[in-house]
């Protein structure tokens, strides 16, 4: 046998997230499904994964152009420019959804008569 008898059990479980069945395990969703509700959510990630990507395109094309820069700091630069992308667009996805949560709703709300 595999498994012990006190691990096989718990393979068996469906758990869930919660209540209103936003998800489960034992959903089928495949990866760009998942990516464009993800992207819904929070609209910053696919932002930020588009910039890292165009970061990296970037420092490997100027990789053929480094003239005398060594490859190490070459690629220490490109890593740090591209989490530096990643990082400002998740810093600028928690404002935005500080300002939608929290601002918005203190200033701009309607009083219902």
């Amino acid at each position: 046998m595999i498994f012990s008898n006190h691990i096989y059990p718990l393979l068996l479980l469906v758990r869930k997230m919660s209540a209103d069945n936003q998800w489960s395990a034992d959903e089928e969703e495949g990866q760009l499904s998942r990516l464009i509700r993800k992207s819904r959510d929070s609209p910053f990630v696919p932002i930020g994964i588009a910039g890292f990507m165009t970061v990296v395109s970037y420092g490997l094309y100027k990789l053929k152009y480094r003239k005398d820069q060594k490859m190490s700091i070459h690629l220490i630069h490109m890593r740090v420019a591209a989490q530096g992308f990643v990082v400002g667009a998740v810093t600028l996805g928690v404002l935005y959804s500080m300002y939608k949560d929290y601002i918005r709703p203190r200033f701009f709300s309607v009083s219902k008569k």
